[in-house]
């Protein structure tokens, strides 16, 4: 009889033998009677739960690895878990420490790749480079994609979509949009699938716009998208929580807007995005974009 079929045994409403004594003819301690097993803790805290407290970490610490990861999550969270479910929901996030390399935007070895063109290159002017990434963004419940592309001179936002899938389809939505306003002389991307794809090169090869991609595994080669992408986490999505995928829109929208045209960049003179963007380049001729 195992000691749990021992346990079941002890009769706590026999007046005539103690708890204490049951114990003993059963040659189990009175302690491990008592003891009730609970859940690991790792348990009890959920995956998403945690996941949420990496994205935080790794937004202002992208180079934290899992030791240094397990150790912020015990100090600032108070949650005690193992590297190996880290590691795990870091996967699971896109992640890596140093140099992440976003699994947001798969590779695929049968598209074509481009040479990265933005090493040492001065940036003059508005549209002389834009780029894109994707991101994570979450929700009360779950997450969801926001892509964003990114004048580098002005890191004035020309346009931005949300998916709740990780499709080609709202890259190219944005990359359509901001194409009906002006367009760069180079884009720049990592070399996930939906930025490596026909649908997504071939409209900047009609456009006649250079294509750059960044190197394999580096994020600083994209440093202004990701820079945004701090900046409307901190800002935005950490201190709210969408209901929807409708409410993260709207207030994904409003804050864009406020990121282009009332946010000063001490970068660019406490000047906002849209003032510089928009100061530097011809806009009697064509429909500035809207935020």
């Amino acid at each position: 009889m195992n000691h749990d079929a021992k346990k079941e045994h002890i009769d706590e409403t026999e007046e005539g033998i103690p708890i204490f004594r049951q114990c003993e003819l059963l040659g189990i301690s009175r302690s491990s009677y008592y003891y009730t097993p609970t859940e690991s803790l790792e348990k009890q805290i959920t995956d998403e739960a945690i996941m949420r407290c990496l994205d935080e970490i790794y937004t202002m610490k992208p180079f934290y690895g899992t030791r240094r990861m397990k150790y912020d999550l015990r100090i600032t969270y108070n949650i005690e878990v193992g590297r190996k479910l880290i590691r795990r929901l870091m996967r699971k996030l896109g992640i890596k420490a140093l140099y992440p390399e976003p699994k947001t935007t798969i590779p695929n070895r049968e598209h074509k790749k481009y040479p990265y063109l933005l090493r040492n290159k001065e940036i003059l002017a508005p549209n002389e480079v834009w780029s894109t990434d994707i991101t994570y963004i979450r929700m009360k419940k779950g997450w969801i994609y926001l892509t964003a592309i990114i004048d580098w001179y002005s890191r004035y936002i020309i346009s931005w979509r949300i998916s709740i899938t990780l499709d080609t389809e709202f890259c190219t939505d944005a990359l359509q949009e901001s194409l009906l306003h002006t367009k760069p002389l180079i884009f720049n991307s990592d070399q996930g699938s939906q930025y490596t794809s026909y649908a997504f090169t071939s409209i900047l090869e009609q456009n006649e716009i250079q294509i750059s991609m960044d190197g394999k595994g580096r994020c600083l080669d994209n440093i202004f998208v990701e820079r945004f992408w701090r900046t409307i986490k901190q800002e935005e999505v950490y201190i709210k929580a969408y209901d929807s995928v409708q409410d993260a829109y709207h207030n994904i929208k409003n804050y864009i807007h406020f990121y282009n045209n009332d946010r000063p960049h001490q970068s660019l003179g406490y000047k906002t995005p849209a003032e510089i963007y928009f100061q530097k380049i011809n806009i009697t001729t064509k429909t500035p974009p809207k935020s």
